[in-house]
């Protein structure tokens, strides 16, 4: 539940201030008559990734033994190739996202009609939706159960909704960036958890070769199929008996996205410094 809850608050809360500064800004300029625009673009994107979450976990049912065992290693490495590329994207355009979209805006304003502007809530929000597709569907394999799953995306959905909607209403200041601080340093870790269950899914299917000896096993204090094991597995990627090759790409994962996570703002002040500097010059 907490995993799927932290998954949608993120990804929902990026949704949410998309659409909020693009209608804030379309009410600073007059255009307010344009937000239903906005509401078409960004609801069918969400019902399009939806209709594909929906298609490919009943795709997942259909298979079993090693063909699951295969989707599900598959599913885990896609999602995490793609996620860790969006956040350090997301991190490195945070501090400039607000002008991007409203230079996206004018941009959509001056072609006319209402196409170009739906276009622009459409990719912004398919773009976040589709991330978040993607981590759901690979955690869904871990879930303790499918319910609790369930309630807890939708928990972090309506949390992130409100939280955009007192943005919008300028109710809240939010700690934007400690949020997304926090969060990413958590997503960081859910998919390390990810990588290394990933690999083990791929292993049992016999897609690949030896990952080493067992380093250790705490099945007996620890049991995987107790709950506290069950949630472990699904947070943290806790295994009670983990192959040598899942540890050390666990660790590995961890050390250099965590890094790169912590470097990422310090280079991009750089940059920004050095392009300042040569058009002044």
């Amino acid at each position: 539940m907490l995993y799927s809850l932290l998954i949608t608050l993120r990804e929902g809360f990026e949704i949410a201030l998309i659409v909020a500064i693009v209608l804030s800004y379309l009410v600073k300029i007059g255009r307010r008559h344009a937000a239903p625009q906005v509401w078409l673009g960004a609801a069918l994107a969400a019902a399009a990734c939806l209709a594909l979450g929906i298609a490919v976990q009943l795709s997942a049912r259909q298979l079993s033994g090693r063909a699951l065992e295969a989707f599900e290693g598959g599913a885990m490495l896609v999602a995490v190739t793609v996620l860790t590329w969006m956040l350090f994207w997301m991190r490195r355009q945070a501090a400039s996202l607000g002008r991007h979209l409203r230079a996206q805006v004018d941009a959509a304003l001056q072609g006319g009609g209402t196409l170009p502007l739906a276009l622009l809530a459409a990719s912004a929000v398919g773009r976040e939706g589709l991330e978040t597709v993607l981590f759901l569907v690979a955690g869904a394999t871990t879930a303790e159960s499918g319910l609790s799953y369930v309630l807890g995306g939708a928990g972090g959905f309506v949390i992130a909704a409100t939280l955009g909607w007192l943005v919008y209403r300028g109710a809240a200041r939010l700690p934007v960036r400690a949020f997304f601080t926090v969060t990413g340093i958590a997503v960081v870790v859910l998919a390390a958890g990810l990588l290394s269950n990933g690999l083990g899914e791929l292993r049992e299917a016999g897609l690949l070769p030896s990952l080493g000896g067992r380093v250790w096993d705490t099945e007996h204090l620890l049991a995987m199929t107790s709950t506290p094991g069950r949630f472990l597995h699904a947070i943290l990627g806790y295994d009670s008996s983990p192959l040598l090759g899942q540890v050390i790409a666990y660790w590995l994962y961890l050390a250099l996205a965590l890094g790169m996570f912590v470097a990422v703002p310090r280079l991009t002040v750089r940059r920004i410094a050095r392009q300042t500097a040569s058009v002044a010059s």
